[in-house]
């Protein structure tokens, strides 16, 4: 005899298949199942390469105004310019016209566009020395050479904390426009350990002879 509650207990089972199937659960993001994430499976860009200097011709420059040697360094594609004071009295070039070139570094011919052009000047009634003396210079913890140099670019070389003592050494006479005397003594000596100074200069004017 055919029982009267199969008929219910079969259709509650096919209901619970039913939305048992429509929950199935999906991948985040919307893919598909299996599939890998998106940012795994891309690959990262390779980082970009730093564009090559290029390589250019430096005229040479020496015995032009400096301002037209700069407008024909600028013009072939150098334009890290810079200039000193040819004659080691540490002055600025305030008017680049009232200046000329003596030195140039690096000298004419091939050179990467990014290069510093160093020019040594001099100003336009002045001769050229032979030899261009550049910026005192010395290793660490050491005393400069100040040797014919302004007692300004002396004392620029020197750390800020450091005393500097001045004395003319001809007539005791007030050093008051440092770029127009020159170091004919030091005390330490160059090469000596610097220690923190203090720093003695004796000194004459351009144009004197130290005694």
């Amino acid at each position: 005899m055919r029982t009267h509650h199969a008929l219910p207990a079969a259709l509650a089972a096919t209901a619970l298949l039913a939305l048992t199937g429509c929950q199935e659960a999906k991948p985040a993001g919307g893919a598909a199942a299996g599939s890998a994430p998106a940012s795994a499976s891309a690959s990262a860009p390779a980082p970009a390469s730093p564009p090559a200097a290029k390589q250019g011709t430096l005229p040479d420059l020496v015995g032009k105004g400096l301002q037209a040697a700069q407008d024909e360094a600028q013009a072939a594609g150098f334009h890290r310019l810079v200039s000193h004071d040819g004659l080691g009295r540490g002055r600025a070039q305030a008017f680049d016209r009232n200046w000329k070139v003596c030195f140039q570094s690096p000298g004419p011919g091939a050179a990467s566009t990014e290069a510093r052009i160093d020019f040594g000047a001099v100003k336009a009634d002045e001769a050229c020395p032979a030899s261009d003396p550049g910026l005192p210079s010395a290793a660490a913890g050491t005393t400069p050479d100040f040797y014919r140099k302004s007692v300004k670019a002396a004392r620029d070389a020197l750390p800020s904390g450091v005393s500097v003592t001045v004395k003319d050494a001809r007539q005791g006479r007030a050093v008051l426009q440092e770029t127009n005397w020159q170091v004919c003594a030091q005390l330490p000596k160059a090469g000596n350990p610097l220690n923190g100074g203090p720093v003695e200069l004796n000194v004459v004017r351009f144009g004197e002879t130290c005694p």
